[in-house]
């Protein structure tokens, strides 16, 4: 006969099956019962931050001074390094300087050209100078028969001494503000490339240098790490990979902690690396909350949620054998009896998997055979 020895979470119940003799044998049976099927896949990772800035001069020169040193806390727009900016500050005034005198030589320009062409609009309207003309044949060749007849010439227009000198002068003039303009412009950017400032919030990683020091442009001085957006870095092994995807929720654990953290993947790397052996996966999670006081480097278990599936027909896994092919075997117990039976399988999670066909909800079977 079967004795029950008791109830417990899941509806997994013991039963003692005596057919006799001295020795009873212990047979474990499982109530098929209706919730939730999970799997999860877990590794170790390591805490880094989610942005690292390499921060640089933007021009060459001799470090004047260094305001922060590596594991300072930061925040936005705080300056961090500077150059020695003498010359750099020489250059915007002489930019400036020619700038100046640029404009100054497009208004004379302008001045010139409007006064000559106000003289223009005035000749045109009023028409040409005359004065009376030469009476007699010996004028008529030089002032044209016309012009006899009407007993007057055509003389030029007087401008009043400002030449036509057209739109060219103006134009040169607009060029050269143009390019003092840009020059300007360079100058104050080099002005500000003597400075370093921290773009984002966060803590130095490392300086590569000291006051003193010539640096080139363009050459990182200073690392930053956005420490306040941490994220947790982990590799997966091949066999795990596979059922990663972007948007997975997960857990974290932090060492020396019993705190679990919510998180998510945000990034499965495409291709794998080898240590010849084993070809593993990396992955990225970001906290769901971010966790105050996290060190760079920190260790951290990793559990990803890879497979869920709810209010389902379930066994324990370990109740299931020779699975394949979307099907699997059990061993029912009825009547004190026990016979194997194939049954559908759907999720086979860690603790139970799914059965889509086969069972029925109250059916009992060995946990474990």
């Amino acid at each position: 006969m079967i004795v029950v020895s008791g109830a417990v979470a899941g509806g997994v119940i013991g039963a003692l099956n005596r057919d006799g003799g001295d020795k009873p044998a212990a047979i474990v049976v499982a109530v098929a019962d209706r919730g939730a099927v999970t799997l999860d896949v877990a590794t170790t990772g390591t805490v880094e931050p989610a942005t690292t800035r390499s921060l640089s001069f933007a021009v060459a020169g001799t470090v004047e001074s260094v305001q922060v040193r590596a594991g300072n806390k930061v925040s936005k727009g705080q300056k961090l390094a500077a150059l020695d900016d003498t010359e750099a500050a020489d250059d915007v005034s002489d930019a400036e300087t020619s700038l100046a005198e640029a404009r100054d030589r497009l208004g004379d320009a302008e001045t010139v050209g409007a006064r000559a062409t106000a003289s223009a609009t005035t000749c045109a309207r009023t028409g040409p100078t005359v004065a009376p003309a030469a009476v007699g044949p010996a004028a008529a060749p030089a002032v044209g028969i016309r012009a006899a007849v009407e007993g007057r010439v055509a003389s030029p227009c007087v401008t009043r001494g400002y030449p036509d000198t057209g739109s060219d002068q103006v134009l040169t003039a607009q060029q050269q503000v143009n390019r003092a303009a840009r020059a300007v412009e360079a100058a104050e950017k080099a002005l500000d490339g003597t400075g370093i400032v921290a773009p984002i919030a966060g803590t130095v990683v490392s300086v590569g240098g000291k006051v003193g020091d010539q640096v080139r442009g363009g050459s990182t001085f200073i690392s930053l790490a956005d420490t306040y957006s941490m994220q947790v870095r982990a590799d997966f092994p091949e066999a795990d990979a596979g059922a990663l995807a972007a948007g997975q929720t997960a857990t974290i654990s932090l060492a020396d902690s019993d705190d679990v953290y919510e998180a998510e993947v945000v990034q499965v790397d495409p291709a794998g690396t080898s240590d010849g052996t084993l070809v593993r996966y990396g992955v990225v999670l970001s906290f769901a909350d971010s966790p105050a006081d996290l060190l760079v480097g920190q260790s951290a278990q990793v559990k990803v949620r890879t497979g869920a599936v709810t209010n389902v027909l379930r066994v324990p896994s370990t109740a299931v054998h020779d699975v394949s092919g979307g099907s699997g075997t059990v061993l029912v117990r009825a009547a004190n009896r026990s016979e194997e039976r194939v049954v559908a399988v759907g999720l086979r999670g860690d603790q139970y998997t799914e059965i889509t066909g086969g069972l029925e909800q109250g059916d009992q079977v060995v946990r474990s055979w």
